[in-house]
């Protein structure tokens, strides 16, 4: 067993095998692929206490992949683990921006392959987990060569979607790129405002891009481990749970200081993110206080939805029942025989 945190395995006892020494650093000259772990499921699924159960015995380091986790003085509504858990069981890629600032899958792409190289230099294994299933698919399959974010242009747009609404820039993107229109509704904040940029930066729709999308190969082999509930019912009352946890501990308050502390937004990812909306439209009076707990937990098991439809959508994923009390084992079990199959 290796203890939790460490940078460095323990010394293997007398009968531990070969598997658990130190791999070198990837060089891509060599041809070699590194081992890799991927732990994916929905929210409330027991993704971190199970990352964290394998962190006491491989020589893992946890990197998240959490598109909410990435921002600064967002602790309570993003479920980010505490200082005590962080100093036991560090965590990579958190508290990278603040709530006024963007990140995308491009940046995660790039900062996940910096940080797995750093890891597997150092003779461990990364060991991503998360449920930010956008972010899995750009590091596994790559992005299409889409232009960067244009800060002048999301204002302007933002500008205009706070006069005219969204539905009529939904209608404005239907004539430029009908496609792309077709899959968005027209209060997809978020994506109209992309696929506008992009048709307003390029003359191009996004369907262009995505036609020569690049995919350059990942140089680890990789593990997928999916958490998914065989139960709905139980997965619904967890995130029941979660919620309520959330607002004993304080969301609100901590919406309120964000807002006092950042010039924020409706409109930006942060505020995007389950849980804040609800808050944010609280405290702007577009929802009544009552209201706030069963809108909060319908937001988040439709979010939960969607991600189990991306996993569903996934190749190559070995899938682990959420509920079951055996899954620990069952996922000790299969790290160890995909550790024991990499060259040494």
């Amino acid at each position: 067993m290796y203890p939790a945190g460490a940078l460095t395995p323990s010394p293997p006892s007398p009968s531990a095998d070969n598997r658990k020494e130190a791999h070198p650093a990837p060089h891509e000259e060599d041809g070699r692929q590194w081992p890799a772990i991927f732990l994916m499921g929905p929210t409330a699924s027991g993704k971190t206490a199970l990352a964290m159960d394998l962190c006491d015995r491989f020589p893992v380091e946890l990197v998240s992949v959490d598109s909410a986790q990435v921002f600064i003085d967002m602790d309570i509504g993003t479920a980010k683990p505490d200082a005590a858990t962080l100093a036991r069981y560090p965590h990579h890629l958190i508290d990278l921006i603040t709530p006024e600032e963007r990140y995308s899958a491009a940046r995660f792409r790039e900062d996940a392959l910096r940080v797995m190289a750093e890891i597997t230099a150092r003779g461990r294994v990364p060991l991503l987990v998360g449920g930010t299933m956008l972010y899995f698919k750009a590091l596994r399959e790559g992005l299409a060569d889409l232009p960067e974010a244009d800060p002048a242009l999301r204002a302007a747009i933002d500008a205009e979607a706070a006069e005219k609404g969204w539905p009529a820039l939904h209608r404005e993107l239907a004539a430029l790129d009908p496609e792309t229109a077709a899959r968005l509704k027209p209060a997809d904040a978020q994506r109209i405002q992309r696929a506008l940029e992009v048709v307003r930066l390029t003359g191009r729709p996004l369907g262009a891009f995505f036609a020569r999308q690049r995919a350059p190969r990942l140089p680890y082999r990789t593990l997928a481990l999916a958490l998914a509930p065989a139960d709905r019912a139980e997965l619904h009352r967890r995130i029941a749970l979660r919620f309520d946890q959330m607002l004993a501990a304080g969301l609100v308050e901590e919406v309120h200081a964000l807002r006092r502390k950042y010039r924020l937004a409706a409109a930006l990812p942060s505020m995007r993110c389950v849980g804040y909306r609800q808050v944010w439209d609280m405290i702007e009076g577009r929802i009544p206080p009552p209201e706030l707990r069963d809108r909060g937990i319908f937001a988040t098991r439709q979010f939960a939805k969607r991600q189990l439809t991306w996993l569903n959508n996934m190749q190559e994923v070995t899938v682990l029942d959420a509920m079951d009390a055996i899954t620990p084992e069952t996922a000790r079990l299969t790290v160890d025989r995909f550790l024991a199959a990499m060259p040494t």
